[in-house]
């Protein structure tokens, strides 16, 4: 399994970026994805997912800014994030995911390099 994420950097508060998690070794199409976010001294979280059908959820801190997609062709999920906050600056990663009872979770153990956004104040 490898999940490569990209398309981080540097930006300006209320600036936008779109990542990228390129993957592969498992059926894609089938898969829940899910963006998670990790800042310094912090656990890392889900920022939100995409179900194999399409369907999102967030979670309430990036609702209404992000946006997660998914293109089944290019086995490849999206983030975009719009109105950046100097509290999004993280480093990025995605995961398939699976949900048990209430809570979603990441199903694969190596995470890869994950992709590190900076927004500046």
């Amino acid at each position: 399994v490898q999940l490569q994420a990209s398309g981080g950097g540097l930006v300006q508060a209320g600036g936008s970026l779109r990542l990228s998690c390129a993957v592969s070794g498992f059926t894609f199409s089938i898969s829940d994805m899910g963006w998670y976010r990790q800042s310094p001294g912090n656990q890392r979280e889900l920022v939100g997912f995409i179900t194999s059908g399409g369907n999102t959820n967030y979670a309430d801190f990036v609702k209404g800014r992000f946006t997660i997609s998914r293109d089944n062709d290019k086995n490849t999920v999206y983030l975009q994030m719009d109105s950046l906050e100097p509290e999004d600056t993280a480093v990025y990663y995605c995961n398939r995911v699976q949900q048990y009872l209430t809570t979603w979770y990441a199903l694969f153990p190596d995470w890869g390099q994950g992709t590190l956004v900076t927004v500046s104040s």
